[in-house]
């Protein structure tokens, strides 16, 4: 190991506390997979026709989408659902979008042109106007058995998410469910790392927190029970104005007493960003709302969920600070080594444990992400965990451009453009 006399006290607090907090990610991660997979396995049965006991409200902002937007209302209607209202919200859009909208004449699609200057203040701002609108679309209807979807403008739910959806609302209990988010445009190494990033996600780290109920909001694909939004809307509605408005509300109702679950077999296909500048910027604005969240650890604490679930929850939403810990200690052992003060690699016996402790992670989610069947089927997933692990670092700088943001004012952020449409993702 890199600790040693020649190292300074601080440096060495630091790289002790990240071996600790590298051990505690590793042993997370073992116990979320083993439930993550018992969850999946034991998800609960779902009709064909568990969807048709339901009203379906799909809200998908558009701004500026013309490339994407007819595609997803397209699919949307295709879905097999006899209760549905679709709601687009053009939030001000200049190009192409209002007259691609204006050529959907269906009884089911609702657009809701919103002009400046109330556009384009945020998604939060735009699903509440939506979120307004249901109660003029609904009214009597009971409000417990409405599931408003969440769907991106470049978003593809599958056509039998709803039903997978619905069979986990059957519990009174449940007030939002996240679809398992895939990548369409696999065209590149980018694009391909991000769909096993999402996959991992979901089966993980989402799913194995199914059995506690605190599985979070991912906004494309996100089901809530229209019951459970009204429980934390304010005058204006149940999202706030945040970077991560999604995760925001997913913890809000987490902290109202709403158990929330990740449905595997619920797919919405959306589009990767295939340049890295464009999935750096996008990251950062995702790692900015992590931060905001951590104004919620308290509420989170006072949850009406079990102390271990709560524990879990606020140790999770306390991510940023263990990978900052583990990225510094990263950066001071390859300083070391370059000043010649303490060697970076560990001795041969050591080699096995360094081994599984960076690589454990990603070889787990990567199995979960990509189940293997087979001699070739496990090497391919050891070869790709060793590429995401990569991916993943490649992400790093987020962590400290989003901390010097969060620090500043800065809170304005460019939509990500959209690609050229690909075929969807044939079932796997």
């Amino acid at each position: 190991m890199i600790w040693g006399s020649g190292i300074p006290l601080g440096l060495q607090l630091l790289l002790t506390v990240a071996f600790v907090v590298i051990l505690g990610m590793c042993l997370w991660t073992i116990g979320l997979y083993r439930r993550g997979q018992k969850a999946i396995a034991l998800a609960p049965k779902a009709p064909t026709d568990a969807a048709a006991a339901w009203t379906w409200v799909f809200l998908v902002p558009a701004l500026n989408e013309q490339i994407t937007i007819g595609d997803s209302v397209e699919r949307l209607l295709a879905l097999p659902l006899a209760n549905r209202h679709v709601i687009v919200i053009d939030d001000g859009s200049d190009d192409a979008t209002p007259d691609i909208l204006a050529t959907f004449a269906h009884p089911d699609v609702h657009v809701l042109r919103r002009n400046l200057p109330d556009a384009r203040k945020g998604k939060a701002a735009a699903l509440n106007a939506a979120y307004r609108l249901i109660r003029e679309l609904l009214p009597g209807v009971h409000r417990a058995r409405v599931i408003v979807v969440v769907v991106d403008a470049d978003g593809r739910i599958s056509p039998d998410a709803p039903r997978y959806a619905a069979a986990q609302f059957e519990d009174p209990a449940v007030g939002g469910v996240q679809a398992l988010v895939r990548i369409y445009n696999q065209t590149g190494f980018l694009t391909r790392m991000q769909d096993i990033e999402f996959s991992i996600y979901g089966r993980v780290y989402q799913a194995g927190r199914n059995r506690a109920g605190t599985a979070g909001m991912g906004g494309n694909g996100q089901f809530n029970r229209l019951a459970a939004l009204d429980y934390v809307a304010d005058a204006t509605g149940p999202w706030r104005s945040r970077l991560t408005e999604d995760q925001d509300l997913g913890l809000r109702l987490l902290a109202s007493g709403w158990r929330s679950r990740q449905e595997v077999r619920a797919v919405v296909e959306q589009q990767g960003v295939p340049g890295i500048r464009a999935l750096l910027r996008q990251r950062t604005r995702w790692s900015q709302g992590n931060l905001q969240a951590l104004d919620l650890v308290g509420a989170m604490w006072r949850s009406p969920f079990p102390r271990l679930a709560r524990v879990g929850e606020i140790l999770y939403l306390l991510m940023p600070l263990w990978q900052t810990i583990v990225g510094a200690a990263v950066v001071c052992a390859a300083t070391l080594a370059a000043l010649d003060i303490a060697p970076i690699w560990p001795s041969l016996e050591m080699l096995p444990i360094v081994y599984v402790l960076a690589f454990s992670n990603s070889v787990l989610g990567s199995l979960a992400a990509r189940p293997a069947v087979g001699a070739r089927s496990w090497l391919r997933a050891l070869a790709l965990a060793h590429l995401y692990a990569l991916y993943t670092w490649l992400l790093y700088p987020v962590l400290v451009r989003s901390l010097a943001r969060q620090l500043g004012t800065r809170r304005d952020w460019a939509r990500t453009e959209r690609v050229p449409l690909e075929p969807a993702l044939s079932a796997t």
